[in-house]
């Protein structure tokens, strides 16, 4: 399973950074490539200690039943539902977020999965350091997609 802690699957994120355009268009989705890359960085502040959440009560209840399925090694699917607080709609520059985005990948990578053990996700509650390697990669790679990257 690709993991953002693991050098190849963080430097192929990075390339695939590198190719989008800021006229990049979605295959899904609402939001612009711009929005996307700011969607992300904002998702990697969990971990990375610049966002405090608590679980959820619908997490609470749901995500025994959809977090192995999350976190295996299957893509996410297309619009899968987004944390109200990590969502982006106002208009955001393109070079200014990829190179936020880049930096923060950086940041969650250097921080190992010691770094990040324990973080609480807003849905799927304490992630050990190995499933937020794992659950960020795939976000990245599900946004990615989204945008043909």
């Amino acid at each position: 399973m690709p993991n953002l802690f693991e050098t190849a699957d963080r430097e192929d994120v990075v390339r695939r950074l590198g190719g989008l355009r800021p006229a990049s268009a979605r295959q899904w989705g609402r939001m612009d490539v711009s929005q996307m890359l700011a969607h992300c960085a904002v998702s990697l502040e969990v971990p990375c200690g610049d966002r405090v959440k608590q679980q959820r009560l619908l997490g609470r209840i749901l995500a025994p039943f959809v977090r192995a399925a999350t976190l295996g090694d299957k893509p996410m699917v297309r619009n899968a539902p987004t944390d109200a607080e990590n969502k982006i709609v106002d208009a955001r520059d393109f070079e200014q977020e990829r190179a936020r985005l880049t930096s923060i990948v950086e940041r969650f990578a250097g921080l190992g999965p010691a770094g990040v053990d324990g973080v609480v996700h807003s849905f799927f509650g304490p992630l050990t350091g190995d499933e937020w390697g794992r659950l960020m990669y795939k976000h990245l790679d599900h946004h990615l997609r989204q945008f043909g990257a």
